[in-house]
């Protein structure tokens, strides 16, 4: 009963009350046992407003910004989605009872094999993870994603994740320095074309690998 108890607090103070609604996303919140993906140091934050340790300087982001990432991307039964930086694997399960398949990139091993644990426990037979660096030869697969999303920032644009959009996919990416950055999502309306919208702000760990914005020196 505690248990619920709190996760109903965070679904009703925490992700509703930071503009999520969306019924389908909030639905997802209560199938998704969130204390099922927290490493068990951390278990008695499992439903707190804030990221959650996970090794490596990782961290679980706050559930306020799945529920956002979630409400953005409008999910279709039929999505093939790419998510880099599987984590905890909370976001690829939410991912998973939305879409037709995820396919989750984890660039440390150790995250990638407690992730499958986590998803096998939980039952998400749609869901892929791979221990991959997202900048690797062949690590963003040879299909066309109909959505993508960056579970660490970018500190300058990064145009490569964008050309791996079907038309009509959705990229969601947050772009910046800390301490303020834009979680942004990112349109493929043509071959050719891409419309960029602004979401809100926030402030997360930046992806193993990213370009940084270019230092001078005087």
């Amino acid at each position: 009963m505690q248990i619920e108890s709190a996760r109903q607090q965070m679904i009703h103070h925490q992700v509703r009350a930071w503009e999520v609604l969306d019924e389908r996303v909030l639905q997802v919140f209560e199938r998704v046992p969130r204390e099922l993906f927290v490493p068990d140091a951390w278990r008695d934050l499992a439903f707190a407003d804030t990221e959650i340790p996970l090794g490596h300087d990782e961290r679980m982001l706050a559930p306020k910004v799945v529920g956002r990432i979630l409400q953005a991307l409008e999910l279709e039964p039929e999505d093939h989605v790419l998510e880099v930086g599987t984590g905890s694997g909370f976001l690829s399960a939410c991912l998973s009872l939305q879409c037709a398949s995820v396919r989750s990139l984890e660039i440390h091993g150790d995250l990638a094999t407690a992730a499958r644990a986590r998803l096998e426990a939980f039952g998400a037979p749609g869901v892929q993870v791979v221990n991959a660096d997202a900048y690797g030869p062949g690590a963003l697969g040879e299909r066309p994603w109909n959505v993508i999303v960056l579970t660490g920032s970018l500190p300058v644009p990064d145009e490569r994740f964008q050309q791996c959009l079907a038309v009509g996919g959705r990229l969601f990416a947050v772009v910046g320095e800390p301490p303020i950055m834009e979680a942004q999502l990112v349109r493929r309306v043509s071959e050719s074309q891409f419309a960029v919208e602004s979401l809100f702000e926030t402030s997360i760990r930046p992806l193993l690998g990213a370009r940084r914005a270019a230092t001078f020196h005087f």
